[in-house]
């Protein structure tokens, strides 16, 4: 199945919160499948990323907030993450 050119309408009217979603799926699929190993898991095997994040009150007006990081890793064959913080502490590599 390829992008078919209302795919590829329907991406462009993403909004930011939703275009990074999508770039976290894409990505995920991609090292699930083998097709790409990204470069700070190369060494580190801990990614670190920031995210924003919904809090989830139906009347939120600020959603979503952040950015805030988050640590990422393999652990019995699971991906495991952890909040990390607004800042990124010093000793931690790789951040993108």
């Amino acid at each position: 199945m390829g992008l078919t050119r209302e795919m590829l309408r329907d991406v462009r009217k993403l909004d930011e919160y939703d275009l990074r979603r999508l770039m976290i799926i894409a990505r995920g699929l991609l090292i699930e499948r083998g097709g790409w190993v990204p470069e700070e898991q190369r060494g580190t095997g801990v990614t670190y990323r920031q995210q924003m994040v919904r809090c989830g009150k139906p009347q939120c007006g600020r959603c979503p907030h952040g950015p805030y990081w988050y640590a990422y890793w393999r652990e019995d064959g699971r991906q495991r993450s952890r909040y990390v913080g607004r800042t990124l502490p010093e000793d931690a590599e790789g951040g993108t």
